[in-house]
């Protein structure tokens, strides 16, 4: 009569162990065991890289959304001005500042007057976008008054411009060099508008770390700013800093209150939250379709443990008359397929992280290798390829990986415990 023993007895360990080490001529259950792991390592891998690539980018994106512009942009709806002109400048720009710096949450608010011109050098022309800031509002925004990637003194701002290091590659500027602005929105005359023309001593060159801030951006002291684009005493719009920007949705309606009965409020989630949903879909779809991935390593494990059922057809008559029950065979197979799965999972683990960790020579050596060109900071935004590892990411990936490897194992195990001795043994 068969013993009830206690679940992963020792000897079922021994068992399962043995099998694992096929014999030469035994070979397929080999390959098959080895192809299944190395299947799982590269599926669980593929399926940490991905996720933490698609991490490092959002994280990447929105610290330069955070860390080159405002969180919230105040400006008022349009108005008719004195001369009967609809207007959405705004007159009382420093009051306005004033009383949305004084709502709780509010870091730093400032004035701001923009346009968009034409910027010329060196024979070359390039268009820009002109924001006007006053010096120490310039100062407050991180990722351009980073002196690790800037150059040049930001303490001269008020003696030139400064502009993005796209702008300067492109027109062949550096510091000291002058460029000449052109906006058609000049002053008026008896014969009509003409094009207003004005040279500026580049007096600092920032990198902000998105191509097309730095391709694109200058900023020009305040009040030269009113001047050039013809806003005499008055601001386009009120640009804002918050201190938590993740909760900015909190302080709309304090921030519309203090801005006034005219104000219209624009956060940083308005313009970037389809980009920020369309990566959120696009996280799930590549987790799912990786799933697949995963799923599919996982069946050779089935594949390799019904050969290994085959064979062991003898031995397994054997065992049971012995004295194994149903369970302990179930157990020792189940072994079979679960280290596979866990071995596999482990070395998946630990080449996934170590891609992540070691992304950039990883990638500088794939750029070199194919001469160069492979990542376009043109078309992606950003200048590189960033990775952020997470450990929920890590251990959705090795959590998702063992729950297959388990689950489809107890299957072909199950045919084996059910297999009867009788029929095992009849032509042996």
């Amino acid at each position: 009569m068969a013993t009830r023993t206690p679940p992963f007895a020792k000897f079922e360990w021994i068992i399962a162990w043995r099998y694992l080490r096929a014999r030469r001529a035994e070979g397929g259950v080999s390959v098959m065991t080895w192809i299944s792991l190395i299947g799982i390592a590269l599926a669980v891998a593929a399926l940490i890289i991905t996720l933490s690539v698609r991490a490092g980018f959002r994280a990447e994106f929105v610290d330069t959304i955070l860390g080159a512009n405002a969180h919230v942009t105040i400006y008022n709806s349009a108005a008719p001005d004195q001369n009967g002109v609809l207007s959405r400048t705004i007159p009382d720009y420093t009051e306005m500042a004033g009383r949305i710096a004084a709502v709780p949450g509010v870091s730093h608010a400032a004035p701001l007057v923009k346009g968009q011109v034409m910027a010329t050098a060196q024979g070359e022309t390039s268009g820009v976008e002109v924001f006007g800031i006053a010096q120490e509002d310039l100062a407050t925004i991180p990722r351009i008054a980073n002196p690790d990637t800037a150059q040049g003194d930001l303490s001269r701002f008020d003696e030139g411009i400064a502009i993005g290091s796209g702008v300067a590659r492109t027109l062949n500027v550096t510091l000291g060099d002058r460029i000449k602005l052109i906006s058609p929105d000049g002053m008026k005359t008896a014969f009509g508008t003409s094009p207003r023309v004005k040279t500026f001593e580049v007096t600092y060159i920032f990198t902000a770390g998105r191509y097309d801030i730095d391709r694109t951006r200058v900023y020009m002291p305040f009040a030269e700013a009113q001047s050039y684009f013809n806003r005499e005493g008055v601001a386009d719009e009120i640009e804002v800093l918050v201190t938590a920007p993740d909760r900015v949705d909190d302080l709309t309606i304090p921030l519309l209150n203090a801005a006034g009965d005219r104000a219209l409020i624009w956060t940083w989630r308005d313009s970037a939250g389809s980009f920020l949903r369309a990566l959120d879909i696009e996280d799930n779809v590549m987790f799912i379709i990786l799933s697949v991935l995963v799923l599919i390593a996982s069946m050779n494990i089935v594949s390799g443990l019904i050969m290994l059922v085959k064979n062991k057809g003898r031995d397994i008559g054997i065992l049971r008359t012995m004295g194994l029950t149903e369970a302990s065979v179930l157990r020792v197979f189940f072994l079979c397929g679960a280290s596979t799965g866990l071995i596999g999972t482990a070395i998946g683990l630990i080449i996934g992280c170590l891609f992540a960790i070691y992304i950039d020579p990883i990638f500088a050596l794939v750029d070199r290798m194919s001469g160069g060109g492979v990542w376009d900071p043109s078309v992606r935004g950003i200048y590189a390829l960033p990775a952020l590892l997470q450990w929920k990411d890590v251990l959705s990936a090795v959590a998702l990986s063992l729950g297959l490897s388990f689950i489809i194992t107890i299957f072909p195990a199950r045919r084996a415990a059910r297999m009867n001795p009788v029929e095992a043994l009849r032509y042996e």
